[in-house]
């Protein structure tokens, strides 16, 4: 899809290698920056404004990793009349946390008839199945794109092992209700974790729809020092938590905005609050 050259829209926070794919292919990588206050969903406006003759890709994912942010049909729909006017634009929409949704029914971009023969869907069974070592993904899209896909895929793996081919097949049979189960123990995890970041001072987060992470802005430490430790960047920060409070966060400079880090609640509830203990104890320290 990509030449050098064309333009692909990604909004950040996005997962880490949407940009590095496109650099592979040669194309130039368009970040457009969402905010804290529009819980981190590009608008259709911004999309217009990103939007040049040279734009042949766009890339996001919903639910989001690492946000869990989830556009809503609305949402999606505005998004999709920008795409009505600009038909030489594909639409990748990463769908692997699908299942992992805390406020209603998946929506897809897909759904607009307009735009179906446009839209690569990404997905998968490692989220909604907890198949995560299984490493079976899938797309939907139409046959050209398939097709070029499914060529370049033979040249580097002969096919998905048996083990994982038998699962998969055991997992899209049944009945959801082992996910059903599993989400509503993440929808508990997450009020939990929601409700020890608030009594973190100086972390500043939304409440995630989706996935399992949360994606505080941790802005207020920069500047700060313990013993030999210097924050001056969310890298920074994490390091320290690393080092300090013995718990592995994620910069959120990787992801596309440098003012965050992403934390995971895909844990046992004792592991969050032991965890989270550490965090608290470790930045009190800062000053």
């Amino acid at each position: 899809m990509i030449q050098e050259g064309d333009e692909v829209i990604i909004p950040t926070p996005y997962w880490v290698t949407y940009s590095e794919i496109v650099k592979l292919a040669d194309g130039t990588v368009k970040l457009v920056e969402t905010t804290l206050k529009n819980g981190y969903k590009i608008t259709a406006q911004q999309l217009e404004e990103a939007i040049t003759p040279a734009t042949k890709l766009f890339m996001f994912s919903s639910p989001c990793n690492p946000t869990g942010a989830v556009y809503t049909h609305d949402e999606l729909y505005a998004l999709a009349e920008v795409f009505k006017k600009h038909p030489q634009i594909i639409i990748m929409a990463d769908e692997i946390y699908e299942y992992i949704n805390y406020v209603g029914t998946h929506e897809s971009i897909a759904q607009f008839q307009e735009l179906k023969d446009r839209v690569v869907i990404i997905n998968g069974l490692s989220k909604g199945f907890a198949m995560t070592g299984y490493r079976l993904g899938y797309i939907a899209a139409n046959a050209e794109i398939t097709k070029a896909c499914e060529k370049i895929q033979g040249q580097f793996t002969s096919g998905t092992n048996s083990i994982t081919q038998r699962a998969a097949i055991e997992a899209l049979k049944h009945d959801l209700r082992p996910t059903e189960k599993m989400v509503k123990e993440f929808k508990k995890r997450r009020k939990r974790v929601l409700k020890l970041v608030k009594d973190i001072k100086g972390m500043e987060c939304f409440e995630p729809d989706g996935a399992f992470y949360i994606f505080p802005k941790v802005t207020a430490f920069f500047g700060k020092s313990h013993g030999e430790h210097t924050i001056e960047n969310a890298d920074d920060l994490c390091m320290y938590l690393l080092n300090v409070a013995h718990v592995s966060t994620v910069t959120g400079r990787a992801f596309g905005n440098p003012e965050c880090i992403r934390l995971s609640f895909a844990n046992s509830m004792e592991n969050i609050e032991k965890g989270f203990k550490k965090i608290k104890e470790a930045l009190a320290q800062l000053k």
